[in-house]
């Protein structure tokens, strides 16, 4: 097992996490370490992993990959659990079935079970694969948690599971005022929140990707579709004509369709007009996810018109 601590991968870097890869709707996973006494365990599918990355912006996640047929994967987040729940808190532990949630894996670029990566701010920070001793994770817990003070992330957070029902993870208070905000059609108020929490902290991608969703709902406000896509029709080469109905376009699902436009103009623009064009089309992508598979189409054929 390897004992060293490294910084968490930066987010340019091969092998962070994209959370619009991980939006597939599976049953809501139990706790399965309910004993009666609080637990900061829990088992996680792919529709809970954005709320753990954001958790992991107010204290350590522990993240362990496995399979409940191995009896390896069992022992070792039996040992975690232990060491976990005596922090009281001041780090959690999550457990993913890697081959029923092999998208998790495969953000992780997992290869073999059990793995066990950390998350701080959102970012990964490798620690081992295969067993460990108590005592072995017991450092590395101890590295792992003077790295998130490092990194502004300390403090602690409410169990799980007090033995009874679990208890949901909290969104950041500013993310809550931003969700409010949308509910209430307050597209302005949510957009200041998002801004605020993007100035606390500046990799905060969950609220990044909150502020171009916030700004398309403002963008597409109010707009009629027809008149929009005839603006398009008649100005195929008018930039801000163009980028009305890329917005309406994945504001009605037609993602595809929304993308396709925005290279073919890149493609046949240039300066200033192309550079705008250009990112609002990475401001789209973030919003569908960088990894689904029509972002990733779209971005080669985007590759192929700029270079």
């Amino acid at each position: 097992m390897t004992s060293s601590m490294p910084e968490p991968t930066a987010p340019s870097s091969r092998g962070a996490i994209d959370l619009g890869a991980l939006k597939k709707s599976h049953p809501e996973p139990v706790d399965t370490t309910a004993t009666g006494a609080p637990s900061w365990v829990r088992a996680i599918n792919q529709e809970l992993f954005p709320e753990i990355v954001a958790l992991s912006q107010q204290v350590p996640v522990i993240v362990s990959l496995g399979s409940p047929r191995s009896p390896a994967s069992v022992q070792l987040d039996g040992l975690l659990a232990a060491v976990i729940n005596a922090k009281n808190g001041a780090a959690v532990l999550v457990t993913v079935d890697a081959e029923a949630e092999s998208q998790i894996a495969q953000a992780f670029q997992v290869t073999q079970v059990p793995s066990v990566i950390a998350l701080i701010n959102g970012q990964p920070v490798p620690m081992f694969q295969g067993s460990a001793e108590v005592s072995q994770i017991q450092s590395l817990l101890d590295e792992l948690l003077k790295l998130g003070i490092q990194h502004g992330v300390a403090g602690t957070v409410a169990p799980f599971s007090t033995g009874a029902e679990p208890v949901e993870v909290p969104l950041p208070p500013l993310h809550q005022a931003a969700l409010e905000a949308i509910e209430a059609g307050d597209f302005q108020a949510a957009e200041i929140a998002y801004k605020h929490a993007l100035n606390d902290k500046p990799n905060d991608t969950d609220a990044a990707i909150g502020l171009n969703q916030v700004r398309l709902l403002m963008r597409t406000q109010g707009k009629d579709l027809a008149a929009v896509r005839a603006a398009g029709a008649q100005n195929p080469d008018d930039l801000e004509a163009q980028l009305a109905v890329a917005d309406m376009d994945v504001m009605g699902g037609h993602v595809e369709d929304g993308f396709a436009r925005l290279v073919n103009f890149i493609g046949r623009n240039f300066g200033e007009e192309r550079e705008a064009a250009r990112a609002r089309l990475v401001e789209l992508y973030s919003i569908v996810g960088t990894t689904d598979e029509r972002v990733v189409a779209s971005r080669q054929k985007l590759a192929r018109v700029l270079f």
